[in-house]
This record gives C-alpha cells, sequence and structure tokens, in this order.
C-alpha cells in the first residue's frame, strides 16, 4: 500500500498537477525491495540477509542463508495520470495512462560451498515504469496538433530493465562481504512523441525520437557489500553499486542525451538490524541514488540551447533520491513471519520539470508495506 505525493509546476499561465500512486513503491524508478521478504519490509534490510533475494540489496547478506532456491512474481499495478490548466501545450485536464498491471517475476539460488564461502546465483529486474496515454481531442493552441498529450495521437513510453547477478560471499569471524558481478539488459520503446520531432533544430536526430518500436540496451557493474555484527543482537550493513555503463539506444539516439545513452546510476545503502527480542527484528536502512549522473535523467529539459539526443542534452529533470527505510519482522511462529514496513522518499522531479515527466511519474514519496510468509 502506498501514498503519493504531488507536484506542481507554475509557468506563466500553466498550471500543472500531476499525482501517481503505484500499488509496489518504487525509488524513482529503482524498485523498493525484491521478493517477498524485502517488499513486507518496505526494501529495508542491508544488515540482515534473510533469503537468497537478499544478495539484490546487500551481496554479503546471503553469506548465511545456506542453500537456497528463492522465486517469485510480484504484481505491480501503477495508477498514473496528471491532472493539467491552462497548459497551452499538454492535453488540459484529466488524463490517465492505460498501463495497470505489470509481472515482475525474481529468482535467486544459493549454494555453500567446500570452504564454507557462497556462490550466488540472482535474476530480478526493474519494471512498470511505462505509460500509454490515449490519443483522443487537444484543445491546445500548439500549432499543428494532432491530439494526445503532446499532440501526436496515443503518447507513452516502456521501461523495463533486468539484472543478472553472479554473488560470491563468505563469513569471516563477525564480518560477510560479498561481491556481486552484474550484468543487466534493458528494453525501451517511446510513442507519440513525433511532435518533437517536427521542431526544427529541437533534437539532433529527428528520425529517432519516437515511434521506433522497442530497442534494447546492455551493460556491466559491480555491486559490493559487507555485513558486521557488532554487538549481540546488532548487525550493521552497508552495500553499494557502481554506475552500470550501458550500450546506447540508437533506435531513440535523438531523445536521450549523448545520442541514446541511458546509463544505470550508482546507489548505496547503509543500515543497522536489532534483534529487539526473540522473535522480532528491527530495520532501519538508508539509500541515496545519483540519478543526477546521467544526463538522460538528471539535465534539465530543457536545457540551454543543447538539442534532444545531442552532446549532454536535455533529459527528465531528476535530482539524487534518498530514501530511509524502516522494517519490522516478527516471527509469529515456526511457520510464520510477519513483516511490515515504512519509506519515506524524496521525490526526483522538480516543479520546473513536471511536463516531461509526465511519461515518467516516478513522484511516490511515502511506502506503507506489510506482508507474511
Amino acid at each position: 500500500m502506498t501514498t503519493s505525493g504531488k507536484i506542481r509546476n507554475l509557468a506563466g499561465a500553466a498550471v500543472l498537477a500531476l499525482a501517481a500512486t503505484p500499488a509496489l513503491a518504487t525509488e524513482g524508478y529503482f524498485a523498493l525491495g525484491y521478493g517477498p521478504i524485502q517488499s513486507g519490509q518496505a526494501g529495508a534490510g542491508v544488515a540482515n540477509g534473510e533469503d537468497a533475494m537478499s544478495t539484490a540489496i546487500n551481496p554479503a547478506g546471503v553469506a548465511g542463508v545456506g542453500n537456497e532456491l528463492s522465486m517469485g512474481l510480484q504484481a505491480f499495478r501503477p495508477v498514473r495520470g496528471y491532472d493539467a490548466t491552462g497548459t497551452g501545450f499538454v492535453n488540459p485536464g484529466h488524463n490517465s495512462s492505460d498501463h495497470a498491471f505489470f509481472p515482475v517475476p525474481n529468482f535467486a539460488y544459493n549454494h555453500v560451498l567446500g570452504n564454507g564461502g557462497v556462490l550466488n546465483f540472482a535474476v530480478y529486474g526493474n519494471g512498470g515504469d511505462n505509460t500509454s496515454y490515449p490519443s483522443g481531442p487537444n484543445p491546445s493552441f500548439a500549432p499543428g496538433c494532432a491530439g494526445g498529450v503532446f499532440c501526436a495521437g496515443q503518447a507513452g513510453v516502456d521501461l523495463t530493465q533486468l539484472l543478472v547477478s553472479l554473488t560470491y560471499a563468505q563469513k569471516i569471524g563477525a564480518i560477510s562481504y560479498g561481491i556481486a558481478p552484474t550484468f543487466a539488459l534493458q528494453r525501451f520503446s517511446a510513442v507519440g512523441l513525433n511532435y518533437f520531432a517536427g521542431v526544427p533544430g529541437l533534437s539532433a536526430h529527428p528520425l529517432a525520437v519516437s515511434n521506433q518500436g522497442f530497442d534494447w540496451s546492455h551493460g556491466f557493474g559491480l555491486r559490493v557489500g559487507i555485513q558486521a555484527d557488532v554487538a549481540p543482537g546488532l548487525r550493521f550493513g552497508l552495500s553499494g553499486q557502481t554506475k552500470f555503463a550501458m550500450s546506447k539506444f540508437k533506435k531513440y539516439e535523438g531523445l536521450f542525451a549523448d545520442g541514446g545513452d541511458f546509463s544505470i546510476p550508482a546507489s548505496v545503502t547503509v543500515g543497522f538490524a536489532w534483534d529487539a527480542r526473540k522473535d522480532l527484528t528491527l530495520m532501519m536502512d538508508y539509500q541515496y541514488i545519483w540519478y543526477s549522473s546521467i544526463p538522460s535523467l538528471g539535465n534539465p529539459f530543457p536545457n540551454g540551447m543543447t538539442q534532444l539526443g545531442g552532446p549532454n542534452g536535455p533529459g527528465f529533470g531528476w535530482s539524487d533520491v534518498g530514501v530511509i527505510k524502516l522494517g519490522a519482522s516478527w516471527k509469529q511462529s515456526p511457520k510464520m513471519t510477519w513483516r511490515f514496513g515504512y519509506a519515506y522518499s524524496t521525490n526526483p522531479v522538480p516543479s520546473t520539470g513536471v511536463t516531461i515527466n509526465i511519461l515518467a511519474p516516478g513522484v511516490v514519496r511515502s511506502h506503507f508495506t506489510a506482508g507474511g510468509s
């Protein structure tokens, strides 16, 4: 369960309000957690590895898990739309995205080696970062408007990311460490943005802005982490990932800055886990994601005289995101554990970047979660 924040932009006579309410919480476009355990406690657990999927938030967390196979399927149902008045370009009134349901699978296998180390293979992803606004009359004053949100018919984007990691982890004394080289595959498509391509000089590659079907991008990154027993019942965790240098979306080199670059930003998470009782563990994490370091995400729109798709071209204007996560795990019986969580995320979308972020409304700030297994 989540609650959403609102962002507003005042530009001359244009006032645009945008609200989004995903049923599975996100931090920008990163998932709040992966698998049922992390999702139930709002993504907290960097210091409390409990299952094979723990590698997704801290590779060191699987050092003490043992042999395990974990499989899951999360249902992501975002409700996305916006309300606009007096825009002069964007379709006014209330407009809702058609996308409703997305399955997000996850898989992890943990195997204990003869030397006491652990080898872990995991597959998980970020999905549901999609919008699809239907075509319809647009009483905009923009010349040549063909209807729809951006005067070019049906409009929206579709971004899916798949992450495949191979982790080695081991516990030596009170300290566990883990390292996880990770392969990333992402798929993207955009429709209904042809109006931007039609403005002379706006895009460096006007034939590669919109309606090009799906394009694929791949790359690698490194994730590392430690987990330490600092006192009886108290653990500390720290994990981070490098920037993932991704191949370019060549079909959309006229949309994303630097000729189609859409790299995955670096992030770091730090936290504690405390066994308050034998049946109750409390967790607190803090995560920071460097969205602004990726030009296609962090650059403002517009960005001076630069062109869409050009060197250091315009982006979505996202700022970095900080997330506080609080989680609790209560073992009611040997067969039943209940989990609860709350997370607060800063909003990556500035008031000056609302219009373009109709396509990617990652504005949810407060997240409440609960689950059991």
